[in-house]
């Protein structure tokens, strides 16, 4: 399973939701790379500057970390991938990678909201967590790049029959309610 939507979505919160009520394990590469810049390890050193300009991290770093994770033992029996793929090229890696593992996608999940919400949601975060790459400016470039690269990820997926649109906007739980609502759908059909 997949989860995508913009920055500010709501995605980390849900896909620990779903990975608690599905048993799944949650994969996310926000996560990944920020205790990798934490750590200050080379990968996470290398990242760090892209994600300070609110650019996506180089495809050929995003690749092999999620090549990696997903081969781990914890990911066989199924998982949520959160952040990734965020490009074409990262569909088609994907596709690579669960093609050498005999596993596919079942379900892809967009979580959608309108841009200003988004701002005010990620603003807020900034002042909560103190992140640096949640000032305004780098917001707006972040929304930018996602509605010029990962729109074309989510069209992909809907030419493939496997997109789900949930609306991301509203209580934590509401949300939830909806996306296990849509999760149990797509599930069925």
């Amino acid at each position: 399973m997949l989860i995508i939507g913009p920055p500010g979505s709501g995605k980390g919160t849900q896909a620990e939701r779903i990975s608690a009520r599905l048993g799944v394990v949650a994969i996310s590469t926000g996560d990944i790379f920020r205790a990798n810049v934490k750590g200050e390890t080379p990968l996470g050193l290398e990242a760090k500057q892209y994600m300070d300009n609110g650019d996506f991290v180089p495809d050929s770093v995003t690749n092999k970390m999620v090549r990696d994770r997903l081969l781990q033992d914890d990911a066989a029996e199924g998982f949520l991938l959160d952040g990734y793929p965020r490009t074409t090229a990262q569909v088609d890696e994907l596709h690579d990678i669960l093609a050498e593992t005999e596993s596919k996608l079942d379900v892809v999940l967009q979580l959608t909201a309108d841009d200003d919400e988004l701002v005010k949601r990620l603003r807020g975060r900034a002042l909560e967590a103190g992140r640096s790459d949640d000032n305004t400016a780098v917001i707006r470039h972040r929304l930018d790049l996602y509605h010029e690269q990962t729109e074309a990820v989510v069209a992909r997926y809907a030419e493939r029959g496997i997109l789900t649109k949930v609306d991301g906007i509203g209580a934590i739980d509401e949300v939830t309610n909806r996306v296990m609502d849509a999760i149990e759908v797509a599930r069925t059909t």
